[in-house]
């Protein structure tokens, strides 16, 4: 049976040096930011090993399963959050909008991350700064949270984008990341306008994704924004008026409309 650690704190900060992995392969109740500041091995995700070294930053959620292999002493800085954090009404949409792509892309995307010279150097300081705010959390979380949402910005822009391929199970993939990645933009969901980006035809784009998920991509589209406005919604911290807005619709009756659907 796999172990689940459990997180009763909203954000858990720690780093530690380490030249053998303790842990056996385990879940948890909550998402971990895991930035490798030096060492080198093998971290195994859901079964399937990454290579690491001083610089690599995964992000681990709730159903994910992991553990290290380590090759070299490595030196480990976890930031660890509950999904609480995720819906505040203090946060950045835009912000929002990368670390909700970046949590949905672990079903399509190798967790790691390519990033340029200039973007790895700001990781590192971001890393650093959080760490310093870790001395005093309690009076420190909203700027550790803001920290987090500007880390989750600058790994989807350098997250390696799935392309159209030879390979039809990486076509899905593709289509699935152009959904989630465009969900708050409903101009960018039409039928003729995806099958443009992917070179397609628009009779051809529904009929395949059904084909190959058995949903329809308009159902697919439905039930993923309707889930992430119910979790607006049930946050508390958001109102009609401002999810209509971030999601790009008419009015608040449509939002009503939607979630009488779903």
């Amino acid at each position: 049976m796999i172990k689940r650690y459990v997180q009763f704190q909203p954000i858990v900060i720690s780093a530690f040096e380490i030249s053998k992995w303790h842990h056996p392969v385990h879940r948890h109740n909550h998402y971990e930011l895991i930035y490798i500041k030096s060492g080198s091995g093998q971290h195994i995700v859901n079964e399937i090993p990454i290579d690491y070294e001083g610089g690599h930053l995964f992000l681990i959620g709730p159903e994910d399963e992991h553990h290290f292999k380590i090759d070299k002493r490595t030196h480990f800085i976890y930031i660890k959050f509950t999904g609480i954090y995720i819906h505040q009404k203090e946060n950045n949409s835009a912000g929002l909008q990368h670390l909700e792509y970046l949590i949905k892309s672990r079903e399509t995307h190798f967790p790691g991350f390519n990033f340029t010279a200039d973007d790895q150097l700001i990781v590192e300081h971001i890393i650093a700064l959080i760490l310093s705010l870790n001395n005093n959390i309690l009076q420190n979380e909203a700027l550790i949270w803001s920290q987090i949402l500007m880390l989750s910005i600058i790994m989807q822009r350098n997250m390696p984008e799935i392309k159209v391929s030879t390979n039809r199970s990486k076509d899905i993939q593709a289509i699935f990341c152009y959904l989630h990645k465009n969900i708050y933009q409903p101009k960018n969901l039409k039928a003729s306008i995806m099958a443009s980006h992917f070179r397609l035809s628009a009779d051809y784009i529904g009929p395949y994704f059904k084909r190959n998920t058995g949903i329809t991509l308009r159902q697919y589209i439905h039930d993923y924004r309707n889930h992430l406005i119910r979790q607006r919604i049930a946050s508390g911290r958001f109102g009609l008026k401002q999810v209509a807005a971030e999601f790009g619709l008419v009015d608040e009756s449509h939002v009503s409309k939607l979630m009488r659907i779903g």
